[in-house]
């Protein structure tokens, strides 16, 4: 229950008149699927555990279905909204279907990769399209330093990626570089049902969790350069991977051996931690 008055969540008639209203035409290009399901907007809140007062960050709230639900659990609602036409009426739609709670929203009209988010939340909870979800998740984490926890809805395959442990068939370099950050597993599913339009895809919800601060964002720098040398030709040794990144294959086997790491081990094996440790012992030869 809002802290603020009653709120009425979006149903699917209430999506398709705002739809209308602002002749949105949801476009595969922003991933705009909007939910129309209210159980599954309280069940996203649940799982993200937002208690009443906190200052929660949304990213893309489109119509604003989750937005809703966040005020309506008594939250400060910071919402990024891409498309200006729906970052303008967010507001009125607030207005209308949570007056109590307008108070508690502030709009920001932009990239989420690139606009400065106010204030500092300490959840993240969004819906997020396909293209940006890893680049959107990773900048926030690294940018905004009060998010303690997610809960982020996206594509299955993304969230099987983001929650892969080392050695699976799909952990790769989202995976090391979300777990630099803290703990992502998988919190339960979203049938397609509850969107419109339906996609053609199934949906996850990725819960993180922040963990203890791995070091500065030079230290970062060095992780994800050496991540990204190990994933971009995959099923190719350390030897060979890390070659380009530190001056060649007999410099990598230096390195490995001396960060304890076997060099014809692959990356898809490598922990955070074994990447943390490499980077240490690479620090010399990396800028």
């Amino acid at each position: 229950m809002s802290t603020g008055g009653e709120v009425r969540l979006l149903g699917a008639a209430d999506v398709r008149r705002l739809a209308d209203a602002l002749d949105v035409a949801p476009t595969k290009r922003l991933g705009q699927n909007f939910v129309h399901d209210g159980n599954t907007v309280r069940r996203i809140v649940r799982l993200a555990e937002v208690a009443p007062g906190e200052t929660v960050l949304e990213i893309g709230p489109g119509l604003g279905s989750l937005t809703l639900g966040l005020l309506e659990a008594g939250a400060h609602v910071i919402a990024v909204e891409l498309d200006r036409r729906l970052a303008e009426a967010l507001p009125g739609t607030v207005a209308d279907l949570a007056p109590g709670a307008a108070g508690s929203l502030t709009v920001v009209a932009g990239d989420a990769l690139r606009v400065p988010v106010p204030g500092e939340p300490v959840r993240l909870v969004a819906n997020l399209p396909y293209n940006v979800s890893v680049p959107v998740l990773l900048r926030l984490l690294a940018d905004v330093p009060s998010l303690a926890t997610a809960v982020v809805m996206v594509q299955a395959e993304v969230g099987e990626r983001l929650a892969a442990p080392p050695g699976s068939k799909v952990y790769g370099s989202p995976s090391v570089k979300a777990a630099w950050y803290g703990r992502c597993a998988i919190a339960g599913t979203v049938g397609r049902s509850v969107f419109w339009p339906v996609p053609n895809v199934d949906s996850v919800l990725v819960r993180f969790d922040r963990g203890p601060v791995r070091g500065d964002a030079a230290a970062r720098d060095r992780v994800f350069r050496l991540v990204d040398a190990a994933f971009a030709q995959r099923r190719k040794t350390l030897r060979q991977a890390l070659g380009s990144a530190v001056g060649g294959p007999a410099a990598a086997d230096a390195l490995l051996t001396a960060a304890g790491i076997d060099p014809s081990e692959r990356g898809e094996r490598l922990s955070v931690d074994d990447f943390v440790a490499l980077a240490a012992a690479a620090e010399p030869v990396l800028p």
